[in-house]
């Protein structure tokens, strides 16, 4: 069992440890199985069906679309992502996508977008997709080349999204494409385009090393209402990084279940594996390796629950926060994971065995959303610009 003491920081009300328990118990009930052999649309449609009747994903959206708070609580969204991850990583997933895909609508949507399109996320009916990565345009979210046109009636949109999580499955999905003249991030707006649109296909889906729903978008001609602008023209960059700057930390979190799960599951190996004639976990060397995965977890998750703590309280933005939690929690737990691997020898490479999937579940997680290269320069940046504002410079 993960260590819980954590739930006890000054970073955590009472309500959080409730949550952390409730979803513990659902995990164990509903995403015990680790099957990669089935079919993972069903798996996650299943999840997100499972979660939205339990009333989990109320967390995904705010009050005036169906959820739970009024704004979208960075701690909660963490600690579900932590312990979902724990158990199984596309229920983590599941729950997240629906908060990812639907935040610019939650957080900029006007009344009515929210009533069209949130209580479907919330409730677990309608599945969420936030479509921003093009070929030539991952990490440079402001060189994306997805065009929309208006048309005197609304937009027409062209252009081609690819890694797209819950591209294939999803119900509705938030892109952002390039209007107007404006270079960069200057000239990016923010449109929902439902499942079904005539001039929208998913013609490709990406097999991945962890297999979760995956897909390549494409969008011809594809006629977009006025009404599926989210914000005004001009601003999707900022819709994007404020989108970013609630859920870049909770893949921090993600990331510390699936350490955690890979300590847990190291513990128990070290102590039942006997090497000339001496338990495993008695050799100095795999106390070493073990004291080291320990400490990687307590310090990722300060940075993560510091940033979600920060974002809660009020701050405007969090980038670097963000950026530092989201950059050594995914490092962390991919050395940690390692370590687990490492003292089960040679099961520990081998399919099925959940440190083997844990291995491969959190390579993803130090490139999307921000590569951990692409999260340092944020974070140099942040601190230039800190640095400069308080005139320290000698």
């Amino acid at each position: 069992m993960a260590d819980k003491s954590y739930l006890h920081w000054p970073f955590f009300e009472d309500r959080h440890r409730r949550l952390a328990d409730s979803l513990d118990a659902w995990a164990r009930q509903h995403a015990a199985h680790h099957d990669e052999d089935g079919d993972i649309d069903a798996q996650c449609r299943g999840f997100v069906r499972q979660l939205g009747r339990d009333g989990f994903l109320g967390l995904t959206v705010p009050k005036d679309g169906g959820g739970l708070h009024d704004r979208l609580e960075v701690r909660s969204l963490a600690l579900a992502r932590e312990t979902l991850a724990y158990h199984h990583g596309l229920a983590d997933f599941s729950f997240v996508m629906q908060g990812l895909g639907s935040g610019p609508i939650s957080q900029f949507g006007t009344p009515e977008q929210k009533k069209r399109w949130l209580p479907g996320v919330a409730d677990g009916t309608r599945i969420a997709a936030l479509a921003m990565s093009e070929p030539d345009a991952g990490s440079d979210v402001a060189n994306v080349s997805t065009v929309a046109v208006p048309d005197g009636q609304g937009f027409r949109l062209n252009g081609v999204k690819t890694w797209i999580s819950n591209g294939g499955i999803a119900d509705q999905y938030t892109v952002v494409a390039r209007m107007g003249d404006a270079p960069g991030a200057k000239g990016l707006a923010i449109f929902v385009v439902e499942a079904g649109t005539p001039g929208f296909s998913v013609p490709e889906r990406i097999d991945v090393m962890a297999p979760h729903p995956l897909g390549r978008l494409e969008f011809r001609d594809c006629v977009i209402p006025e009404g599926n602008l989210i914000g005004k023209p001009g601003e999707g960059f900022k819709i994007a990084m404020s989108n970013l700057d609630v859920f870049r930390s909770t893949v921090g979190a993600a990331a510390l279940g699936f350490a955690r799960r890979a300590l847990d599951e190291a513990l128990a190996r070290v102590h039942a594996r006997k090497v000339f004639n001496q338990q495993l976990a008695d050799y100095q060397l795999t106390q070493a390796k073990i004291a080291d995965m320990a400490t990687e977890i307590d310090a990722a998750a300060l940075l993560v629950y510091r940033a979600a703590w920060t974002k809660d309280m009020g701050a405007a933005r969090v980038t670097r926060e963000a950026s530092m939690a989201k950059m050594y929690a995914t490092e962390a737990a991919q050395r940690v994971i390692d370590a687990a691997v490492q003292l089960w020898g040679g099961l520990g490479v081998t399919r099925g065995n959940m440190v083997e999937s844990l291995y491969r579940e959190v390579r993803a997680l130090r490139i999307y959303e921000g590569t951990t290269e692409i999260n340092k320069l944020v974070i140099a940046g942040q601190t230039y610009a800190a640095w400069q504002a308080e005139g320290t410079a000698p």
